[in-house]
């Protein structure tokens, strides 16, 4: 078992406060994502697990284990970071072979840990190669198969790809998450890239100014968003400010701050301010003397008009940004290519958007 609990973590410097009395349990085997903008704490706390920095108090406990106040060298949990930091002088056999020569382990038993672990990492042939000699990702698996190889319980990755190309970092995070499956090693993987969060993880702890604000699985992360925090930071949504809300058999009449009128699922608090949240792509557009708009059924299908601002061609869809009363940003949509045959998009035209009552989620 190696399961890791954190508990009231916190790290300070003066009187700056980087991470708040964090609370985090990461189960045996699973896959935890922190997600969040630069400066939110998430390193901080990786960090702190690894031992590279001393939490200002609260504990860390790997199983039965407590790490709070133990060297970081002899935590048994395995690193891997952005530069790879791999012995330019030494081969890949070398390289990967290096803990296990330092924990004195059999000549016989290196040779074949060594082979098995750069063959998980598809490097298997490759180890009188040099580090010069590889390109980044391969690099990157050598720096993985070096971690791995040690057979740690838990590996921490502090935003291992972000020096990658974008395809190879797609072909990447797809080779750690069934490497981490196949091994079953527990993980914290540090990101500010929220498609590498939903690919990774089992969860996401999204941290905002040193706090978790959600914990949750990537789908609801998204899907279900606990505040209006999330729902901007993790994808693309329409953020609109409410004028005025009222609860009404189990949902919510909403009034934009542009007059129109939606409703929206669930209730908000009737003493605080509100804002709707919507997917761009739970959007249908239709043109503005389009008669089936008419025919919508509006206890089940929200309707705003607006003009069409621009439309961007994004390779797999378009991104269209709509000019509507009272919003001081464009409202987004995202339809697939083949939407766009259907309608004529043009700069100034008038357009009805129409989504699902249950895609509008209110904070």
């Amino acid at each position: 078992m190696s399961e890791l609990r954190l508990r009231e973590l916190r790290k300070q410097y003066g009187a700056n406060v980087i991470v708040e009395k964090l609370d985090l349990t990461v189960r045996s085997g699973e896959m935890v994502s922190l997600l969040g903008p630069s400066g939110c704490g998430k390193t901080t706390t990786l960090r702190m697990v690894a031992g590279l920095l001393e939490p200002t108090s609260g504990s860390i406990h790997l199983a039965d284990k407590d790490l709070t106040r133990v060297a970081p060298y002899k935590r048994n949990v395995g690193l891997v970071f952005q530069n790879y930091a791999l012995f330019p002088h030494l081969s890949i056999f070398e390289n990967v072979a290096f803990g296990l020569r330092r924990q004195g382990v059999p000549k016989h038993e290196i040779k074949e840990r060594v082979q098995q672990a750069l063959q998980s990492v598809q490097l298997a042939g490759m180890e009188q190669r040099m580090p010069a000699q590889l390109s980044g990702g391969q690099q990157q698996r050598v720096a993985l198969a070096r971690t791995l190889v040690l057979r740690p319980p838990l590996v921490l990755f502090d935003e291992p790809l972000s020096n990658l190309d974008a395809k190879l970092r797609q072909a990447l995070r797809v080779e750690i998450r069934q490497l981490q499956k196949q091994i079953g090693f527990t993980a914290i993987f540090v990101t500010h890239d929220q498609e590498e969060a939903m690919v990774l993880s089992d969860r996401i702890a999204v941290m905002n100014k040193g706090h978790i604000v959600q914990l949750d699985t990537p789908e609801n992360v998204y899907g279900r968003p606990n505040d209006s925090f999330v729902a901007d930071f993790v994808g693309d949504s329409n953020l609109l400010p409410v004028k005025e809300h009222k609860a009404a058999n189990g949902s919510t009449d909403v009034t934009l701050a542009g007059g129109q009128r939606i409703k929206a699922a669930g209730s908000a608090d009737k003493s605080g301010n509100a804002t709707a949240m919507i997917r761009p792509e739970a959007v249908s557009l239709f043109a503005a003397d389009d008669a089936s708009v008419t025919q919508l059924d509006r206890d089940r299908q929200n309707q705003i008009t607006g003009t069409v601002l621009y439309v961007h061609y994004t390779g797999s869809s378009y991104l269209i940004g709509l000019q509507v009363s009272g919003l001081e940003k464009p409202f987004l949509v995202k339809m697939p290519m083949h939407g766009e045959a259907n309608l004529s998009l043009r700069e100034g035209a008038p357009v009805h958007a129409v989504w699902q009552v249950g895609s509008t989620l209110l904070f």
